[in-house]
């Protein structure tokens, strides 16, 4: 199997996931000394430098199913989890304002009436609505059935008879690698996601 679409969980040196890069990039890494391989495979979590990488995929050739970088001389296992040598820190990304992250934010929860929906039945509300000077902030927007959206129009909540369950907030940055949670990912990353085995 071809390594082009892999991706490999990157850990910093005290084993919290901090990145998720493409195959080439780790094998980058791997190669230059910046981090180790972290094989889950075989339960003791054995760790690879480069060279000792190399040994291992010969002495324990992939699987027609596992993913493999081709070299002119043999085909190396693609691993799945990398450990940083000296990077200790957690980096955070802004979380950008979306409907999306609207929702994400909220819980799937109508704002008016508490009730969680599938996204096809939320909009997005601006509790001062927007012909009234109300601007598109996180400070101003919540998510909201559509049906609370429709009953609401462009009135306050009061108006309207609705009243918020919850005010309105900019959520704080997140780790890089927090929108994995509730995603499909590779199984063996899951012990360093989640903190446990599956």
């Amino acid at each position: 199997m071809e390594a082009e679409s892999h991706r490999v969980l990157v850990l910093n040196r005290v084993w919290q996931p901090v990145n998720v890069v493409g195959a080439k990039r780790g094998f980058s890494l791997l190669f230059q000394d910046h981090a180790q391989v972290i094989d889950p495979n075989d339960g003791d979590f054995m760790l690879y430098n480069g060279d000792q990488w190399v040994e291992h995929c010969i002495e324990n050739p992939p699987t027609s199913d596992q993913p493999v970088m081709n070299t002119i001389k043999m085909s190396l296992r693609v691993p799945k989890v990398l450990l940083l040598r000296s990077f200790d820190r957690v980096p955070v990304q802004e979380v950008k304002f979306s409907r999306q992250s609207v929702f994400e934010r909220d819980g799937y929860r109508c704002q008016y009436t508490g009730r969680i929906y599938p996204p096809k039945m939320l909009n997005i509300d601006h509790v001062i609505p927007r012909d009234r000077g109300g601007k598109t902030t996180w400070e101003n927007v919540v998510t909201s059935s559509i049906h609370c959206n429709t009953l609401k129009a462009n009135r306050l909540p009061h108006e309207a008879g609705l009243k918020l369950i919850r005010k309105p907030f900019k959520p704080k940055t997140r780790p890089l690698v927090s929108h994995l949670i509730g995603t499909k990912y590779d199984e063996d990353w899951s012990y360093f996601i989640e903190g446990k085995n599956k």
